[in-house]
């Protein structure tokens, strides 16, 4: 296995030490919570697109992604072509409600509908998703660096040491400069790891005889370039329907109904821009993911359809053993550039979840209270201490990182996109049947994913559990939703109707 250089350490060390310092600098001059969660509104369409391709990127693109395509093909795809369905939607139909007001979190629109506990339920819902999913994209940084100390250094010091690390540097900015820090660092580090990406693609062509065309020959003769599985067996993750239409509610949840992306188009100056940032993402991801798939095949050919111990593991090996002084470290900080970025935009959103969603109310601090803008600082604090800790529990995880991320924002996801879909499809329901339905709809989806986690460890079982332990993680958004509307509509037919508030205000930002 190839060395990490000196080269490669004052690469990674200038490109974490720069990116700290970017942030910090452009956190100067704040003064409010408005300037620190949304940054007044003053960032560009474009820089808001790039901000939310970073945020859900994470080290999991760099590092799963490859290994699907290694393992298997390009169908993942289909689950990216529910993405974009899934964006378009949000964009028409949640957006303009959005931008209705001055909100700073996405579920001031609930409480604006249902009432301030509604509002308080899914903000600590979405707070406990959030904390779980990015603990395990902060552990999965520890991979490359485990591989690049190697055998010197005990493998129980190198996760906690590389968690540290990552958490240090990530927290300063964040801390000290806010979402304004967040989108510009995200851009910065969008553009790390897509060379990085690109650079890898470079190598590995070079280095298998016959370069690209004898590797897409090989993927095409091989089967691995196949997109499109229109099989209808809801145990399969990667078929056009569970692509289309579950990867299209898990969009409308993760980009609709999740605090961190709507987060980030709250920045925006106005509804156009945030639908155009939204919309052009998807495409973007598109090309982002089908970089990452490209890099997976030419690894297949590259080590002649080599048996790893873990799929996380392919790329990470690349990495060290191939690459050449400082374009290894340059590889690394595209990795820990992911990672990065979606560890400061969970914790800015999570800060401004807890700021606005609860200590506000408590409070009865006006938002532009001095106290709470020095508040929002030290929850960003707290939640930096949260994440890091649980980063240290996910040791030992064979399961790709990816599904094991997406399966916990799978628990919470339904029942948060399925309270927008009460208030917005059903005028009866009021709050107790908003907070009946996503607690019934959070409920039943850890049912669901937890008898999938025992089917796959109890093969004994499988037959017991029937069709439950056998659901792809594609569905589970769109069940999760579909209970919790149902379980709504139910409990509103216990009550007289009355007439229900509107998500909607009069408009007061431009379109």
């Amino acid at each position: 296995m190839g060395s990490f250089t000196v080269l490669d350490i004052v690469v990674l060390v200038a490109y974490m030490g720069g990116t700290t310092a970017l942030g910090v600098w452009l956190g100067r001059g704040q003064k409010s919570a408005r300037d620190y969660f949304v940054a007044s509104q003053a960032i560009p369409w474009w820089a808001i697109l790039f901000s939310v391709v970073a945020t859900e990127t994470s080290a999991l693109t760099f590092i799963s992604i490859p290994g699907l395509a290694y393992l298997g093909d390009f169908s993942f795809l289909q689950v990216v072509f529910g993405y974009i369905v899934g964006r378009i939607i949000v964009s028409y139909v949640l957006l303009p409600r959005y931008f209705q007001g001055e909100l700073v979190t996405a579920y001031a629109l609930l409480e604006r509908r249902f009432g301030l506990a509604t509002r308080r339920f899914a903000s600590i819902t979405f707070m406990v998703t959030r904390a779980f999913g990015d603990s395990v994209r902060v552990f999965a940084t520890a991979i490359p660096i485990a591989l690049i100390l190697g055998p010197s250094i005990p493998v129980e010091y190198v996760t906690p040491v590389s968690i540290l690390i990552l958490g240090a540097f990530t927290l300063v900015y964040t801390y000290e400069g806010g979402m304004r820090a967040v989108v510009w660092t995200d851009v910065l580090q969008t553009g790390v790891y897509l060379a990085g990406g690109f650079a890898a693609l470079y190598l590995i062509g070079d280095g298998v005889d016959g370069g690209w065309s004898a590797i897409l020959s090989r993927a095409g003769a091989e089967g691995k370039l196949r997109v499109i599985d229109l099989s209808t067996d809801v145990s399969k993750p990667h078929t056009l329907w569970a692509g289309v239409i579950g990867g299209g509610f898990l969009s409308m949840a993760s980009h609709g109904a999740d605090q961190l992306i709507v987060q980030r188009l709250l920045a925006s100056n106005n509804l156009r821009d945030a639908r155009r940032s939204l919309i052009g993402s998807g495409f973007a991801v598109l090309g982002q993911f089908l970089l990452f798939l490209f890099i997976g095949v030419g690894l297949y050919a590259y080590y002649d359809a080599r048996t790893f111990a873990k799929p996380d593991e392919i790329f990470p090996t690349f990495i060290i053993e191939v690459m050449p002084p400082g374009m290894t470290g340059l590889v690394v900080a595209a990795i820990l550039a992911a990672a990065m970025s979606t560890v400061s935009g969970s914790l800015n959103s999570l800060a401004a979840a807890t700021t606005h969603d609860i200590y506000l109310p408590l409070s009865g601090r006006k938002a532009d209270d001095p106290a709470v803008y020095r508040a929002g600082k030290l929850f960003t604090l707290g939640w930096a201490v949260i994440l890091i800790g649980g980063a240290l529990l996910y040791k030992n995880q064979g399961t790709p990182v990816v599904v094991v991320a997406l399966s916990i924002a799978s628990f919470t996801y339904g029942g948060l996109l399925g309270a927008f879909a009460l208030g917005l499809g059903w005028r009866r329901a009021n709050q107790r049947d908003a907070i009946t339905g996503m607690a019934v709809g959070i409920l039943s989806m850890t049912f669901v994913v937890f008898a999938k986690q025992l089917s796959a460890a109890y093969p004994s079982l499988a037959e017991s559990l029937g069709p439950l332990g056998a659901i792809a993680w594609p569905w589970y958004v769109l069940i999760g939703t579909t209970i919790t509307f149902l379980t709504g509509m139910l409990s509103s037919l216990t009550h007289p109707a009355v007439v229900p508030p509107s998500m909607s205000t009069p408009s007061t930002r431009g379109a």
